[in-house]
């Protein structure tokens, strides 16, 4: 007989439950200091990695509605923290790019992250190490790409 299924010790469960706690300990400070929701702070986010990045690219990367970003990204606008243009390469794409008032709170908004990341590992302990090169197998590419191409048996090996 098998043993019940416990959903609070299913770990993508429990990873879920856990980003999305920390993704709310963490708005506080985006929303305390400048008033964004998520959307718009995962907008700006990633508007940092890169000069131009299109709703459509984030949209790909943050698994969020593209609606919602498009809403995001139009508040961000009409805040004077990111401009919109259509994209020159094609023309069907909206290209977004933090202007020079986005630029600088991206700036106050990357020490925040930076100072609550810290206290993240500092929380983690001794185990962080060994809990971040964990996530960092779990989110590879190449791990990712070899478990959906592997069978059951193999995926559960790591092959």
């Amino acid at each position: 007989m098998s043993e019940p299924f416990v959903l609070d010790g299913f770990l993508p469960y429990r990873i879920a439950v856990l980003a999305g706690r920390l993704s709310r300990e963490f708005s506080r400070v985006y929303q305390d200091r400048f008033g964004l929701s998520r959307a718009e702070w995962r907008v700006m986010a990633h508007l940092s990695q890169e000069a131009e990045v299109s709703v459509r690219e984030i949209h790909a990367r943050v698994d969020m509605d593209k609606s919602k970003v498009s809403r995001a990204a139009s508040r961000l606008e009409e805040a004077g923290i990111v401009t919109k243009r259509i994209s020159e390469r094609d023309r069907r794409l909206v290209v977004l790019a933090l202007t020079e008032k986005g630029s600088a709170m991206m700036a106050e908004l990357a020490r925040a992250a930076q100072d609550y990341q810290a206290e993240l590992i500092a929380r983690l302990g001794p185990g962080a190490e060994g809990f971040l090169a964990g996530m960092a197998a779990m989110t590879s590419p190449t791990e990712a790409a070899t478990r959906r191409h592997a069978g059951p048996a193999e995926a559960a090996a790591g092959q």
